[in-house]
Formats: C-alpha cells, structure tokens, sequence
C-alpha cells in the first residue's frame, strides 16, 4: 500500500499531541475501492463503511476530513485530525513518526499493468504514484521511477505512452483492468506491505487501543472479513 516520505520536522510535531472527544478520521478520499467520495461529496469506500463501524464499537463520536496524501502524516502530527484511515501501509519508516493500530487488511498485492504483454518491467519506464511503497521499490529496482499525484494519472501515462507500465495496490487498479478495453495485468505480483492499520499519533495510546479492541471484536465474530469480502471480491485476502 502507500509509503510516505517522512520528514524531521513532522517527527519532531509528534509530542504532546491529543485528541479530543470528537475523533476526527482522516483519509484521501481519492482511492477506491479504500477511500473515495461518493456522489453526495461525502467520504465513502471500504474505509468509510469501517471506520463507522469500529467508532461505534468504541463507543466514539467521529467525524471524517479529507487531505491530501503527500501531506497526510505531516497533518495527523499537527493536530488537524486524529487518525488517519487511507490504505496505509505499516512500515518501520512510519512507525518513527506515528503509531499503528492492529491491523484491519492482511498484506496485498502490487500488480502491473500495460497495454501489451511484451514490455521491460526490469528496465522500462514505470508509473506509480508518489510517495508509496510501489515508488520506494520501483525506485530501487533497475527500471525508470515515473510518479504522479493519482492513481488515474499513473495509468493515464501508461495509456499515452509516457509509461511502460504503470505499478499499484492490485485492488485499485483491477477495477481499470476488468472495466477497460486497453489495460492488462504483465509480470508478477509484488508483496510489499505488512498489513494495513489506523495511523494515530505516538502519543493516542488510549485511542489507539480503543480500536485496537473495536478491531479485534470485528475479526472476532467475522464481520471484518465479510466488509472486505463485500467490497473487494469473495476472493480478496481475509483473516483467518
């Protein structure tokens, strides 16, 4: 899922921040099927749907606000929201500036799509968007690191040739694989994550344990499994 580039200045804004009685759940709103907005302009996705359902058990009042994701971990440090529920990755470069939840999605896959089968994924030219685990690895592979703001942008460059091959979280772009005449799966699937979690700042021990349990109650009488079997396909990766 995504990696966001950290800085020492918003490891530095991580002390001494709390929440308050009304959780304010932060996202992109600009990944589906994770995170989107619907047509009524508010957040909706599988991360809506859930973070509804663990605030609940937790007996939380929550909102949601919106935020782009180049700028997202910086905005939970300061303040601006309590958590952060975007398809975020845990990693150890993460967990140096905010802390995680439980996870609520196994790890996933990374897939690569482009218009032919015969193109160099080795070599090539590809397309991720910026600040996410796909662009670290691509980054460190031998191919060209290609980055965009969006999803729709990185197979948009695929589409006009800017790119070889575009490489993202396989649930988001299976939707333009499935739905299009154009695009297709090349190469193999990539396992990059440790699972995803809610992002809260080091300091939210009590919120983070808060879900901690919401989460677990939801793996425990199966309906986590049934959410992301709901929104990602029967054979989309459960708990077992």
């Amino acid at each position: 899922m995504k990696k966001l580039i950290l800085t020492a200045a918003a490891l530095a804004l991580t002390a001494g921040m709390g929440w308050a009685d009304t959780v304010r759940m932060g996202t992109e709103g600009a990944y589906p099927p994770y995170n989107l907005i619907d047509d009524k302009g508010e957040v909706g996705g599988f991360e809506r749907e859930l973070g509804d359902e663990l605030c609940k058990r937790a007996e939380l009042e929550c909102t949601w606000v919106t935020n782009d994701w180049d700028s997202i971990i910086p905005n939970l440090v300061s303040g601006n929201y309590d958590t952060i529920l975007a398809a975020m990755s845990i990693n150890d470069e993460r967990k140096k500036v905010i802390a995680f939840t439980d996870p609520y999605l196994p790890p996933a896959p990374s897939s690569y799509v482009a218009l032919e089968e015969d193109v160099d994924l080795e070599g090539g030219v590809i397309a991720t968007q910026t600040g996410t685990v796909q662009s670290s690895y691509i980054a460190e592979s031998g191919a060209t690191l290609l980055e965009f703001a969006n999803i729709d942008e990185v197979l948009a460059a695929v589409r006009n040739g800017e790119a070889d091959a575009g490489f993202g979280d396989h649930e988001v772009v299976k939707p333009y694989v499935d739905e299009g005449d154009d695009l297709i799966f090349v190469g193999e699937q990539v396992e990059l994550d440790e699972g995803i979690g809610i992002g809260v700042r080091q300091s939210d021990n009590e919120l983070r344990e808060k879900f901690n349990a919401a989460i677990a109650s939801m793996k425990e009488d199966g309906s986590l499994n049934a959410l992301i079997s709901e929104k990602f396909g029967e054979d989309a990766q459960t708990w077992e």
